[in-house]
C-alpha cells in the first residue's frame, strides 16, 4: 500500500518536461510578453494542476465510472478551447507593438491544466500506475501532487524563458509570424495527439 514515488518522478519528468498543450502556452506566452511578465501565468499553471489531482485522489473517478460521458465531453471541449487559444497565439505578434497588451495572469494560469486533455491523461495515469490498491488517499494524493508540482516547477520556467529568449532573436524580422504559427501548430499537434494516439 504505497505509492512508487522515484518511478512515477520519471514519469512526471518526461511528461511535464515535454511539448504540450501547457508547455507551448507557456513558451507563447513567455515570447510576447517576456519571462518576468509571464511569472504570475507561470505560478497559476503549476498550481493549477493541483486543482485536477486532490479531487481525482479524493474519488472524482467514480463518477468516471458511472458517468464517462462527462469526462468524454470534458475531453472534447478542453481540446476545442485550446485550439482556439493556439488560433489567437498565431494571430499575436512579439514584442511592445500593443503598448496596451498585458500578460495573462495567474487566474488564466490556473484555468490551463483543468482545460487540458493531457494533464487529465497523466494525473490519472499516475495514480492508475503508480499507487498500490489501498493505499491512503491522502498520501497517494499529496504524494502525485507534490512530485508533478516539483517537476512543474522545475520545467515551466524554462518553457517560459525558451520562448522570451526566441522572441529576442526574432521579433520585428520576417520570420516572426512563422514562429508564431509554428507555436499555434504544435499546441494543435499536441492536443491532437492526446485525444487520437493514445499519449499522456
Amino acid at each position: 500500500m504505497t505509492v512508487a514515488a522515484m518511478s512515477f518522478a520519471v514519469f512526471a519528468a518526461s511528461q511535464v518536461g515535454t511539448p504540450g498543450p501547457a508547455n507551448m502556452a507557456l513558451l507563447a506566452t513567455g515570447a510576447r510578453y517576456g519571462f518576468r511578465a509571464a511569472v504570475p501565468f507561470v505560478a497559476g499553471v503549476a498550481l493549477g494542476k493541483q486543482l485536477i489531482i486532490w479531487p481525482v485522489g479524493f474519488g472524482l473517478m467514480e463518477l468516471a465510472d458511472r458517468a464517462p460521458w462527462v469526462f468524454e465531453t470534458l475531453k472534447w471541449a478542453s481540446a476545442a478551447y485550446i485550439i482556439w487559444l493556439a488560433r489567437k497565439v498565431s494571430q499575436l505578434r512579439l514584442g511592445a507593438s500593443d503598448p496596451g497588451a498585458v500578460a495573462p495572469g495567474f487566474v488564466a494560469g490556473l484555468v490551463v491544466h483543468p482545460l487540458n486533455p493531457k494533464a487529465w491523461a497523466m494525473i490519472v495515469a499516475g495514480f492508475t500506475g503508480f499507487v498500490s490498491p489501498g493505499t491512503d488517499a491522502v498520501i497517494a494524493t499529496a504524494t502525485i501532487g507534490g512530485i508533478l508540482l516539483a517537476t512543474q516547477v522545475l520545467f515551466h520556467p524554462l518553457w517560459t524563458l525558451a520562448g522570451d529568449r526566441i522572441a529576442r532573436t526574432l521579433a520585428g524580422t520576417r520570420a516572426e509570424p512563422y514562429l508564431m504559427y509554428t507555436l499555434a501548430a504544435l499546441t494543435v499537434a499536441s492536443v491532437l495527439f492526446v485525444l487520437f494516439g493514445g499519449g499522456t
